[in-house]
């Protein structure tokens, strides 16, 4: 991906409103961007549709799954007539009518039978509704290429993102205080490395460089970074991050995707509070009618809740490109009975 391409007059006028708030050389590392979107379904839908209108430079839709009249509930590029086909070559035509500028590609062999160079091609990579171990091989993959990687799921009310930009360099440019701003850590996985101070009428501004740090997926899920908040701030986590991590665990163990039984909801339950303490959190923040909400929800997919992940997800690969502002850092969480979506660093 490069960024020296100059940007056309046609582009120009048509990306007027992003340009102004990123700037031209943002939105042409955005133009020579190459995407991959692995799986479909209602979170890829809306993916595609926020990066493709943003105007990346190409998409390619891998998934070798058959359409089904389920699918048809909540992805928004499928239609009756599908059912049967392909769901990456079914999507690609409407993706394509969003952004004639934007080349899409579809590809329906299966994801786990492609090679470390084939990941390689692309300069972005997003897996969706994908089995942890899935996840964490691709991730692994993305980690010896050196490509930034992107994993989410819509869980019917709740749903997450992951982020795994291995190491990202970013600016940012605000107006310049009286006090030095000083290089170095400013958290555990971010620092400041260049600071530029520049005039623009009677004020001052600075523009600080910073990068961050990041953990892939396979650590990410083993770190007890959240046991180190306060007690009052750690019966606030909510209860739906070891509720994906026992929902990956119970798949993993049960080889089915979400309990049927009483038993089975029993079982769950337990995974449930083993991820709190593998997390070092309160096993109090998890009760069993929640456990039960979320075990209902698995499978299931509702497009306002796709719609919300899709935007936060799509925005944040946007920003990547752009690299004017902080990145995800790097789990959010979105659960539907508060109607929040909070950011966890693991």
């Amino acid at each position: 991906m490069t960024d020296d391409k100059q940007i056309s007059a046609e582009e120009i006028a048509l990306y007027d409103r992003q340009i102004r708030l990123w700037g031209i050389a943002a939105q042409a590392r955005m133009r020579d961007a190459n995407v991959l979107l692995v799986n479909t379904g209602a979170l890829a839908n809306e993916i595609a549709k926020n990066i493709v209108l943003a105007g990346i430079g190409s998409l390619t839709v891998l998934d070798n799954a058959t359409v089904t009249p389920l699918d048809l509930g909540g992805q928004f590029l499928l239609e009756e007539s599908d059912v049967g086909s392909n769901k990456a070559e079914a999507s690609v035509p409407r993706i394509r009518r969003l952004n004639p500028r934007v080349i899409v590609t579809a590809d329906s062999t299966d994801f786990k039978e492609k090679t470390a160079e084939y990941y390689a091609k692309y300069d972005i990579i997003v897996a969706t509704e994908l089995d942890v171990d899935d996840l964490i091989s691709i991730n692994e993959i993305c980690r010896q290429n050196s490509k930034p990687f992107y994993a989410g799921a819509s869980i019917g009310l709740y749903g997450y993102i992951f982020v795994d930009l291995i190491r990202h360099t970013f600016a940012i440019e605000r107006e310049k205080s009286n006090l030095p701003t000083k290089l170095g850590p400013e958290s555990a996985t971010r620092s400041i490395i260049d600071v530029v101070v520049k005039k623009e009428g009677p004020k001052l501004k600075e523009i600080v460089t910073k990068e961050e740090t990041y953990k892939s997926l396979s650590e990410a899920i083993q770190s007890d970074n959240l046991g180190k908040l306060r007690p009052r701030s750690l019966l606030k986590i909510s209860p739906v991050l070891p509720a994906i991590k026992a929902m990956w665990n119970f798949r993993k163990h049960t080889g089915a995707k979400k309990p049927a039984s009483h038993t089975e909801l029993g079982t769950f339950h337990d995974l449930v509070l083993a991820a709190c303490r593998d997390f070092s959190l309160p096993v109090g923040i998890v009760s069993p009618e929640f456990t039960a909400s979320f075990a209902r929800n698995i499978g299931t997919e509702l497009s306002p809740i796709a719609a919300i992940l899709g935007g936060v997800l799509a925005q944040d690969m946007l920003n990547y490109l752009g690299r004017r502002e902080q990145p995800i850092q790097n789990f959010v969480i979105f659960d539907g009975d508060s109607s929040v979506a909070p950011i966890y660093s693991l």
